[in-house]
């Protein structure tokens, strides 16, 4: 059989991820739902998302270091294979009775490490299978896989837990936890077997990727080393680390919130989700049409202010559907301007053979604070915020007209506190010359016959905004 290579290859890795995410969307919703009604605490799916996160984190300059040692559509399949195994043990344990929320940590724990391998290889490759001027698109391409399966996933899933009954017949009977989870382990035979049929490309070693080689604890300081000898690319992931922070403690809460707002109503919870991936498939082609801004900082930076003001806001002040739907929408539309041009810069800017050290401590960066911000709001939420904002609640008289009283109100109150936060980090970047010229000051790797020596011990600039 004849492999495919280039564009095409890209294409079909881009539908292979999105019938694969389609299907693990489908079995996280389900198992959000699960473990609301199993424990009606925030801070049971805060714990889900932190168990997640920390592999990834801790293991991220280690998997970049093997990415670019190993090659990376083997890679890629392995990270499938190995989420795919995850979603395999938790469909015995609820089959056979026997599913703890527990087990959805270990679980999360497992995914997230292979995950910490799967991202910083598509990054890579995507370099190696599209031209420089593509890279946009090619990353906006991407990005459409993840925010389609987010239309689809949440009203499927809603509809395949419940069934489909029109008056007294039932169209389709209810398949519960079991059968959503069912769906998504065979979707992550599509993603394994389009990577089977493209050709990607393994980088040639560079100036910077000579200086690199060394032990594995090397390598994999080597990505650390390289983006805090460029102000640059430091104030970037500074700028998503901040962001992150504020955008992770509003959505660790935005299931819970709806869910309390709304008396458990999967339905409403469902369409909000759905119309989150419609925001980021309108999103996502319209940055592919449109190839992004000419300077991709603007993206990245106005991205983060708008998204925060127009969708995180929205979704905090909101209490009825109509706001709610607006904000997710606004919101996710411009995710991808944010991601697609930030993702450029670091294509453009960084050799293809060291991008998987680099990347991963990049991510590692960014997402460094993600677990922390999960970890407070949780019992903040549960012990303190919810409690306040109920009726009679010692926050209800200075709160109380901008987000409502009862149930949710306290987590609301966290979402909009916590876009207030976002928009404030990304408005700042910009009085910081080394993130508002990044493009200028950083040369692109394939301008340069050879990188300059990366010092072993740098001093960090003081993050701003």
């Amino acid at each position: 059989m004849t492999s495919l290579s280039g564009m095409k290859a890209f294409l079909l890795v881009a539908v292979g991820q999105f019938v694969s995410l389609t299907g693990t969307a489908m079995s996280q919703f389900a198992l959000s739902i699960w473990a609301w009604e199993e424990t009606g605490q925030a801070t049971a799916l805060a714990l889900v998302n932190v168990f997640g996160l920390v592999p990834l984190i801790l293991l991220s300059p280690v998997a970049g270091a093997l990415v670019d040692r190993w090659n990376r559509k083997l890679v890629m399949m392995l990270s499938d294979l190995g989420a795919g195994v995850a979603t395999i043990a938790i469909f015995l344990l609820y089959s056979a009775g026997a599913l703890e929320i527990w087990h959805l940590y270990v679980a999360a724990v497992i995914t997230g490490a292979f995950q910490t391998f799967q991202w910083p290889a598509y990054s890579a490759a995507i370099a190696m299978m599209v031209p420089k001027e593509q890279y946009t698109r090619a990353n906006a391409l991407y990005g459409l896989a993840e925010s389609a399966s987010g239309i689809l996933a949440p009203s499927l899933a809603a509809g395949l837990l419940a069934g489909v009954v029109i008056g007294t017949s039932t169209l389709l009977p209810g398949l519960g936890v079991g059968g959503i989870l069912m769906i998504d382990i065979i979707t992550f035979v599509a993603a394994i077997g389009a990577l089977l049929v493209i050709v990607v490309p393994q980088p040639e070693r560079s100036a910077a990727g000579e200086q690199a080689q060394g032990s594995l604890v090397n390598e994999a300081v080597y990505g650390f080393r390289y983006i805090f000898a460029r102000p640059s690319l430091l104030g970037l992931q500074l700028v998503f680390m901040g962001g992150n922070f504020f955008a992770s403690a509003a959505f660790t809460l935005l299931t819970p919130m709806l869910l309390s707002r709304t008396g458990n109503n999967e339905q409403i919870l469902g369409l909000v989700q759905s119309v989150f991936g419609i925001g980021g498939v309108v999103g996502g082609l319209f940055l592919t049409a449109w190839g992004g801004p000419k300077r991709r900082v603007h993206g990245v930076l106005a991205g983060w202010i708008l998204s925060s003001l127009g969708g995180m806001l929205l979704l905090g002040l909101g209490t009825g559907l109509l706001v709610w739907v607006i904000g997710a929408f606004v919101s996710s539309f411009l995710v991808p301007t944010i991601n697609g041009s930030n993702q450029s810069i670091w294509q453009a800017k960084v050799p293809p053979d060291i991008q998987g050290k680099v990347f991963s401590a990049r991510r590692m960066i960014a997402w460094l604070v993600n677990p922390l911000a999960a970890l407070i709001v949780g019992p903040l939420a549960d012990n303190a915020l919810e409690p306040a904002m109920r009726e009679g609640g010692t926050l209800t008289g200075a709160f109380g007209w901008l987000v409502g009283v009862g149930p949710g109100a306290g987590m609301a109150l966290i979402i909009v506190l916590a876009s207030l936060g976002a928009t404030a980090i990304a408005f700042g970047a910009y009085f910081v010359p080394a993130v508002r010229n990044a493009e200028d000051i950083l040369p692109d790797h394939d301008a340069q016959p050879a990188a300059p020596p990366v010092p072993v011990e740098v001093v960090a600039p003081v993050a701003q905004g």
